[in-house]
């Protein structure tokens, strides 16, 4: 399959259409079994246009190691940018969709303590669901967009952001708890991980409700 770098084609529309801010938002670790989710966001403005770091794409697109690179890069480059997360006991009491929202909402405080005038954006979401205005109070103007995170810079921007936040805090975690390989398979379910907890049992970090069947 062939990649492709992503564009800001998405974000000048926007701006032609009279947005003046464009928030991007990207989720990792929606699928983990331990530890939590997050929720990036990469605020441009037009100014931002034409010159985002050379080489960003889809934080999934990308090496551990070229993603720590982009991460200061990408912070300089975009306006405001701030990652909010849901843990695991949240995901178990609530549910995995409505966390998405709740960690969207978490960021979006973020970015307003910074100053950026969230109000005033247009949120383009990768995926065709839209998680987060249910959570919120007052509805924001949110563009769901497919592939959005592979095709969109400020999306991969914030793919970015929420993958080296969520990571850093694993590969942190595994010293605390060793024996889970987190800082490997970042708490998803790889064969390592899923064989530990039948060996050493679940810890708070995990996701409970999904590991019902190691219980």
């Amino acid at each position: 399959m062939t990649v492709s770098d992503p564009n800001d084609d998405v974000e000048r529309e926007l701006f032609a259409a009279g947005k003046r801010y464009v928030i991007g938002v990207d989720e990792v670790g929606r699928g983990a079994v331990a530890g939590p989710v997050a929720v990036g966001m990469a605020v441009v403005a037009e100014s931002c246009c034409g010159s985002h770091p050379t080489g960003l794409r889809d934080s999934k697109l990308l090496s551990q190691k070229r993603r720590e690179e982009l991460e200061p890069l990408l912070r300089k480059w975009v306006l405001f940018g701030a990652v909010g997360m849901a843990d695991a006991h949240e995901v178990d009491e609530l549910g995995i969709t409505h966390c998405l929202g709740l960690a969207g909402k978490r960021a979006l405080q973020a970015l307003h303590t910074q100053g950026a005038d969230v109000s005033s954006s247009v949120i383009l979401l990768d995926g065709n669901h839209d998680w987060l205005n249910p959570v919120l109070a007052s509805p924001l103007d949110v563009r769901t967009r497919i592939k959005a995170d592979r095709d969109c810079v400020s999306v991969a921007a914030a793919s970015v952001l929420a993958k080296v936040h969520r990571d850093s805090m694993m590969i942190a975690q595994d010293a605390v708890m060793p024996g889970y390989g987190w800082s490997g398979n970042k708490g998803y379910g790889s064969g390592e991980h899923l064989d530990a907890i039948r060996t050493l049992g679940m810890t708070d970090f995990h996701r409970k409700s999904w590991l019902v069947s190691y219980a």
